[in-house]
């Protein structure tokens, strides 16, 4: 976009947005926008008081333009019906299965705006009145693009929860078990949208998949131990506890190698890895690398040769939206049951 447009359509949208906003302010922090009068009188559910990542905001009506960043988050959205309130979302291709789910007919409603980074022009241009991301991903210190900053645009925000900096040192994230960290969400996103009765069905349908899941893990004997690996050569992105492969490789009846890191997605030196010795490695499918390169590599690699799962050829595969906070979590967690099933410890 030309900066002369840019300027224009961000002065444009700024008087709007603070004219009649999503009718979202913050009750502890400052405003993320005017709130609108006529909102309250359109439903009696309305004004409702949220809190997400530790900041309680007030919304006087329901977003009708949000914008998403990446397949999670929009999945989400999806499976909660909140189509028709979306302006759009933004997610590269991560090649997953996008037929057999559910909610795949949000893909064909809603516009896919840019399979690149998600950018405040290109907010502006989808005209939202709320941005749903989180930390790491699509917000950003080092791109400029977050809560503050939209909200000195007139667009408010919501943080996946899997995402909130838990105000340890540097960046570090989380702030609850994975799978509570969904629940939390779409039952936020339910009082905010007003479909408080379809997010509770929601968290008890999936609640109950996880529970048959779990029924069919073995309740005796040693639990076969898990790596995932993420991406990483020199070293090993993998997930840490309060990232979502911890809840999923541990309700699966798999013991996560990792739960001592109290973080989302760190990194790890491969001499780590080595010394925990993992029975079964998940990889994460998404991106540029593909799973076969990845598994390829980790069965190359030399100090990797003489680990249980390398040596055993234990490597099991599941695709990066499975693996965030998504609705996908509960399918996943029955996946990788099935398979440690399988496993002879």
């Amino acid at each position: 976009m030309a900066m002369r447009t840019a300027r224009t359509a961000l002065a444009l949208l700024t008087t709007l947005a603070l004219a009649t906003g999503c009718g979202a302010k913050v009750t502890e922090g400052g405003d993320t926008g005017d709130s609108n009068d006529s909102g309250k009188k359109a439903s009696g559910r309305y004004p409702v008081t949220i809190e997400n990542c530790g900041v309680k905001t007030t919304y006087d009506k329901a977003p009708q333009r949000v914008v998403t960043n990446d397949v999670n988050i929009a999945e989400i959205m999806f499976a909660l019906g909140l189509e028709d309130h979306m302006a759009g979302y933004v997610a590269p291709d991560y090649r997953a299965d996008r037929e057999s789910v559910p909610w795949k007919d949000g893909y064909e409603k809603v516009k896919w705006l840019s399979k690149k980074e998600i950018t405040k022009e290109l907010v502006l241009d989808a005209k939202a009145d709320l941005v749903f991301a989180g930390w790491n991903y699509g917000f950003g210190e080092g791109n400029g693009f977050t809560p503050d900053a939209l909200k000195k645009l007139g667009v408010g925000s919501y943080v996946l929860t899997e995402s909130c900096r838990n105000g340890g040192a540097g960046k570090a994230r989380g702030v609850m078990p994975p799978l509570e960290a969904l629940y939390t969400d779409l039952t936020t996103l339910g009082k905010i949208f007003g479909v408080e009765d379809r997010a509770a069905k929601l968290v008890a349908d999936f609640k109950k998949k996880v529970a048959d899941a779990q029924a069919g893990v073995p309740q005796d004997g040693k639990r076969p131990t898990v790596f995932l690996y993420d991406d990483g050569r020199d070293k090993a992105t993998t997930s840490g506890s309060f990232a979502g492969p911890h809840d999923i490789i541990t309700k699966a009846g798999g013991d996560h190698v990792m739960k001592d890191l109290k973080d989302t997605w760190p990194t790890v030196g491969w001499e780590t890895v080595v010394e925990r010795n993992p029975d079964v490695i998940v990889i994460n499918n998404y991106g540029d690398v593909t799973a076969g390169q990845k598994k390829e590599f980790l069965k190359s690699y030399p100090p990797l040769a003489n680990v249980s799962a390398v040596k055993n050829d234990r490597i099991f595969v599941l695709d990066y939206v499975d693996l965030v906070e998504s609705p996908r979590n509960p399918a996943a967690i029955a996946a990788l049951a099935r398979y440690l099933k399988g496993v002879i410890t």
